[in-house]
């Protein structure tokens, strides 16, 4: 277990920023949570490769430099976000396919990404299926299971946690639906960073006035790796 560092002011305040903006953007998630957005122009010149029978745009060094952005929670198995982007076609075929309606298209805050598909667990976490359905029906590959279904990490705020204040409250490490994900460790909670995925069920489920769980999506995604060619596999065993 990674130890957790303490979360200064002004990161604080960035992260509840985050928080608020998502949460205002529910009304407009609810309101048409089906609304499609057309999809971003592709990026210049790329190199392509396969992935599920399909292309995924690869990016050159100077176009997968980091931009500026508002960091959006992904369903499990997102790609790096520069190509999640520019790959997405916003079919809707994750948000059928999730049996929790879980996955949602990020409103219009959040610019580029708008229409894409993101998680919002104030309104509805994920629950990491086994089978992840979400993953399979994605056409273009911008989900995928080549890599590991991780789409942030959980961090409790002591402040305003119940557990962390004095009070019995376990709800959080009872609903999480990953194996040692958080631990309780002299009555309180902790988040074992190794196993978070990042979820946001205990987010959802944290009983608090003022919520003590701030889920903080990945930043920086890996590139899905080509699938391995048996026919090499073979020679290789050769």
């Amino acid at each position: 277990m990674s130890d957790q560092e303490p979360i200064s002011r002004r990161g604080m305040l960035r992260i509840k920023f985050l928080g608020r903006l998502i949460s205002n953007a529910a009304d407009d998630i609810k309101a048409d949570s089906r609304e499609s957005t057309p999809p971003s122009p592709a990026l210049g010149n790329m190199i392509r490769y396969p992935v599920k029978g399909s292309d995924l745009p690869q990016l050159s060094q100077t176009q997968s430099s980091f931009r500026r952005r508002i960091p959006v929670l992904r369903p499990p198995g997102a790609v790096n976000e520069d190509i999640f982007l520019t790959g997405c076609t916003r079919c809707n075929a994750c948000l059928e396919a999730c049996p929790h309606d879980a996955i949602i298209h990020a409103p219009k805050q959040f610019r580029e990404a708008a229409g894409t598909p993101m998680i919002n667990p104030v309104v509805q976490p994920c629950l990491m299926c086994e089978d992840f359905p979400c993953v399979s029906v994605c056409e273009p590959g911008v989900l995928t299971d080549l890599i590991p279904p991780v789409m942030g990490t959980a961090r409790i705020t002591a402040e305003t946690c119940l557990a962390h204040q004095g009070s019995f409250c376990t709800v959080c490490s009872e609903h999480c639906p990953v194996d040692d994900a958080i631990q309780i460790d002299n009555c309180k909670p902790t988040i074992n960073e190794d196993a978070c995925t990042g979820c946001g069920v205990c987010q959802h489920v944290c009983p608090a006035p003022e919520n003590a769980v701030l889920i903080m999506p990945t930043l920086t995604r890996p590139v899905a790796p080509t699938p391995a060619d048996p026919t090499q596999e073979a020679n290789t065993d050769e």
